[in-house]
């Protein structure tokens, strides 16, 4: 019997957990696709693809192409534009689909968070009044904040954000989490922070941040996910072998 063909999209830790354990298995044959973002991806333990498909048509196609019979959307949870094209891609394929999506941080007490649903809502949340603002979003929307140059920030990303955002006070910091909490409160106190601004990403690589500005009291604003509602997800790497398991059993294939 011929191995599974499954098509990983990845970029996440999760990705690289997923696309390991299947590599150790003898009845799959995993190819992981980035989107080619960062200058300087880690190793992966499977053969590796950077770059787009050109929408969810041309995902079609090279899923039908490649006889891949099983699609995992192992992305960033806020990178909307590949989740819907993989949704859309799969329907039209007819091949099985789900996501691996981490748990959303929740609000505990002694947490100031303010919720919005985007990062230009965010930018409009800081308000008129100047204050310092920690900006721990990425570089792809840090622009949305030239909206509000009254405001300090100091913007922390893996890779440089080019251009740099038109204000007149930012600073930049260039580093690749696991951020700690003490180091991240240090952080904070050294730069008189204010507010934290950040995507509700889950997981603890990057939730040092949060737990520090709860302990300071420090407010913050906090990006919610706008995930639809009707793809099939799970949370950990376990439940998605699991679901890997479940989809290639005799049972599935005959229909049962």
């Amino acid at each position: 019997m011929g191995k599974h063909r499954i098509l990983i999209l990845g970029g996440t830790t999760e990705a690289r957990q997923l696309a390991t354990a299947l590599a150790e298995r003898a009845d799959c044959d995993s190819l992981l696709s980035l989107a080619g973002r960062t200058a300087e991806p880690m190793a992966q333990p499977v053969p590796t693809r950077s770059g787009g498909f050109g929408g969810s048509d041309g995902l079609a196609e090279f899923l039908k192409a490649e006889n891949f019979d099983l699609l995992i959307d192992a992305t960033h949870p806020f990178a909307a534009r590949i989740s819907h094209n993989a949704a859309i891609a799969a329907s039209i394929t007819g091949i099985p689909f789900f996501a691996l999506r981490r748990a959303t941080w929740k609000q505990e007490p002694g947490d100031r968070w303010t919720s919005v649903r985007s990062v230009p809502e965010a930018a409009n949340a800081l308000g008129t009044v100047r204050k310092r603002v920690f900006l721990a979003i990425g570089r792809q929307e840090a622009f949305h904040f030239e909206s509000a140059p009254q405001h300090g920030y100091l913007i922390r990303s893996v890779d440089p954000v080019t251009p740099q955002l038109g204000v007149p006070d930012a600073r930049y910091i260039l580093a690749t989490g696991p951020f700690e909490e003490a180091a991240e409160r240090e952080l904070l106190i050294d730069n008189q922070i204010e507010v934290i601004v950040a995507k509700n990403s889950g997981g603890t690589a990057t939730y040092g941040k949060i737990a520090a500005g709860r302990a300071l009291g420090i407010a913050v604003i906090m990006v919610e996910r706008q995930q639809p509602d009707d793809v099939r997800t799970v949370e950990t790497v376990k439940d998605a072998l699991g679901l890997v398991d479940h989809l290639f059993s005799p049972e599935m294939k005959r229909g049962v």
